[in-house]
């Protein structure tokens, strides 16, 4: 099984608790699971590299385990508990330096930092209620962000965790005087500075600098009409790809605020998304079941993944994505897990749109029985036909009483004593 999860460069959580492994060269989608954990319970929440080689797998799930999967192997090697899911759900998960200790968060707003074996944390952290999402600095990795709704951005010095670095400030009153809500979905770490960007529940994309006294946002700006649920920092910076809950992607420049271009392709809310650390691409999964890898330079699909689950977040691989040793000699864009899809689709029996009326087969026994019937029937019916005349349409068949010639004598004597009345009187109106 460790042959089979090397070549994976993509790594996918779904909420049935499996783990699934991406590999674009060999156009191939697994999955790494007990048959006893695809559950609801074992759902996947978040993922992230246990070591800087990336041979080790963090998975949390639902129940509140962090599980390591080991890529050598291909199988999980240890199970952690790390939280209770009465707490809430993790929003996020981290590493330390050289892998002394592991740092989780969850929705209830505890911020643990596990640093031994031992069932106990080294320290705990309240971060506030209602987190929606924790990330970690990739340059100073003791430091980390938390944010929520009606939670305001805030930075952690995990070596001095009593009070916060940094605790943004709301948004000014809006031009009613009243008070705008706050809701921060998602947020990264620019790297080269200390600025941090956030993405919010209401359209909006803010830019903090904690080196500077202002606590409100250096840079606002919007997209679109529904929530951002997550955003990822491309390698060449200056901009930010954010998702929203209507399946919507998009970059944004980091300066003006401006959308420089959007992604299409996507059906369902997006809740992954990553960019690659060294090639212009981004990948994004979600509700549709889809794993998408766009260009961020001409913006177009690239792969496109069908992976039978509802999925929640993804972790890329540091290397390039496709490796041309692994790769086969037939290119393909789109890899389905299951191959058999379309033949369960083909053998089901059509049915009619809504509105038609599909004719019943008859029958042999049912067709002779007809014939007899119009066999029997006499060959001289009473039934009348209809037919067209000056004054209307006229009823004209067997029940209709025939003219003597006596009678059609005496109708033909009426007209004539009825014309010279008319000729008189045209006379008289040409006088």
């Amino acid at each position: 099984m460790g042959d089979s999860s090397r070549p994976c460069t993509v790594w996918l959580g779904s909420e049935t608790g499996i783990l699934k492994g991406v590999s674009l060269s060999r156009r191939k989608a697994l999955n790494f699971c007990h048959s006893s954990q695809m559950s609801r319970q074992h759902e996947v929440r978040t993922l992230c590299w246990g070591d800087p080689a990336e041979s080790e797998l963090l998975v949390a799930a639902l129940d509140g385990t962090v599980k390591t999967f080991s890529l050598e192997k291909g199988t999980f090697t240890d199970v952690r508990q790390c939280g209770d899911p009465a707490d809430g759900s993790f929003v996020g998960l981290a590493t330390l330096d050289d892998g002394a200790g592991l740092v989780t968060c969850v929705g209830g707003g505890m911020l643990r930092v596990w640093k031994d074996e031992s069932g106990e944390p080294a320290a705990k952290i309240r971060v506030g209620s209602n987190i929606a999402r924790m990330r970690q600095n990739p340059e100073h990795r003791n430091k980390v962000a938390t944010g929520g709704k009606e939670n305001c951005l805030k930075v952690w010095d995990l070596e001095k965790p009593d009070v916060p670095v940094f605790t943004a400030r709301n948004l000014r009153n809006d031009w009613l005087n009243l008070r705008q809500p706050h809701w921060v979905m998602d947020m990264a770490f620019i790297p080269g500075s200390d600025k941090v960007v956030t993405c919010t529940g209401y359209h909006q994309v803010h830019v903090y600098d904690p080196s500077t006294p202002q606590r409100r946002p250096v840079l606002e700006a919007t997209y679109g009409e529904y929530p951002l649920t997550t955003l990822s920092l491309p390698a060449t910076g200056g901009s930010v790809v954010v998702g929203n809950t209507h399946g919507q992607i998009a970059v944004l420049d980091l300066r003006k605020g401006l959308v420089r271009g959007c992604f299409k392709g996507m059906s369902g809310g997006v809740r992954g998304l990553q960019c690659h650390a060294s090639q212009p691409l981004v990948a994004s999964c979600g509700l549709d079941r889809f794993l998408r890898i766009h260009n961020l330079e001409d913006r177009r699909l690239q792969h496109k993944v069908y992976l039978k689950s509802r999925l929640n977040c993804l972790l890329l691989a540091s290397r390039p994505l496709e490796d041309p040793e692994d790769a086969s000699e037939d290119e393909c864009v789109e890899v389905k897990e299951e191959d058999d899809v379309d033949e369960v689709w083909d053998a089901m029996e059509r049915v009619g749109e809504r509105g038609e009326n599909p004719k019943r087969k008859m029958s042999p026994e049912e067709g002779e029985n007809t014939k007899k019937k119009t066999s029997e029937e006499p060959e001289n019916s009473k039934s009348g036909t209809l037919e067209e005349g000056e004054n209307g349409v006229e009823e004209t068949g067997g029940d209709q009483e025939k003219k003597t010639p006596e009678v059609e004598k005496e109708e033909d004597e009426e007209e004539e004593v009825k014309e010279p009345p008319k000729k008189q009187k045209r006379k008289k109106a040409k006088a």
